[in-house]
């Protein structure tokens, strides 16, 4: 084989090792956000839904993991008064909803930590919601 060819098959090679090893760029983790759907809800038994939004394009984060969860009264001074709180069901990719018991009326901050499909950091954030009377 002629040396010109052989030059240029190695090239070729070099160059498919290099993009097999090249790595895909992902998001940040903060081009994601959660938003509560409703900032008001009644005191008592509540559901509180949240939609996970990619901000470049404003789409719905459908299949995010949620693992950490905490609903408290900081807002009021009362960090420490926290309710149980866990996961109901959802009918629209990329919002997600809780059952919570909201004792008292008065502020309650929302904390979520999560991922979203093919990141690998974590989306922790924390949210304020109001229950009333």
């Amino acid at each position: 084989m002629p040396s010109h060819f052989r030059a240029r098959a190695s090239a070729a090679l070099i160059g498919l090792a290099m993009a097999g090893t090249a790595t895909i760029a992902r998001a940040d983790v903060n081009d994601y956000e959660f938003q509560l759907v409703d900032k008001e809800t009644k005191k008592g038994d509540a559901i509180i839904s949240v939609r996970l939004i990619h901000k470049p394009d404003g789409k719905l984060v459908p299949n995010a993991v949620i693992f950490a969860t905490r609903l408290d009264m900081a807002p009021e001074g009362m960090e420490t008064m926290k309710t149980t709180i866990e996961p109901a069901p959802s009918e629209e990719p990329g919002v997600y909803r809780f059952k919570a018991a909201l004792s008292m009326a008065g502020g309650w901050r929302l904390s979520l930590g999560a991922k979203a499909p093919g990141e690998a950091g974590t989306i922790e954030t924390r949210l304020i919601l109001k229950a009333l009377p």
